[in-house]
């Protein structure tokens, strides 16, 4: 099995997948859908409605080389046309399996800067925390302590 098509499998166990194509357009809609993925063999209707749901935002679409079955199979469906996936990291492991660097390179390039935008944001509240439990000025003492 593709290690790329494991990242789908462990985002949908994780539950943060949407699979099928109504759960993906709730998603995207409500912007928690980071990489929204196309079988190769899913109709153009599904691939017109994939993009025009990312449009406009910062979710990546993308055709992938894995086919409906490919994709259901990991899932543990018959076929899957279409998934979202809703964790940046999880997102940025898959494009990155994928390989083509240079296919998926702007997608990549995406999903790493909103994974950067993430951790800093986390860093940012876990100071901010620190910040109201201890106080600005124990924590310039502390730092100047050491």
């Amino acid at each position: 099995m593709d290690r790329a098509l494991n990242y789908l499998a462990l985002a949908q166990k994780a539950g943060e997948a949407a699979l099928g194509e109504e759960p993906v357009a709730s998603a995207a809609r409500a912007l928690h859908a980071h990489l929204i993925l196309v079988a190769s063999d899913a109709s153009d209707h599904t691939w017109r409605r994939a993009r025009s749901l990312t449009a406009g935002t910062q979710q990546q679409c993308l055709r992938v080389r894995f086919t409906k079955a490919e994709m259901g199979f990991v899932v543990g469906r018959t076929s899957l046309a279409i998934a979202a996936i809703e964790d940046v990291g999880l997102a940025l492991s898959l494009v990155e399996a994928l390989g083509e660097p240079e296919k998926y390179a702007a997608a990549a390039d995406a999903l790493r800067q909103r994974k950067d935008k993430q951790l800093q944001r986390k860093a940012e509240a876990k100071a901010h925390a620190r910040n109201k439990r201890f106080g600005k000025r124990w924590i310039a003492e502390d730092k100047k302590e050491k």
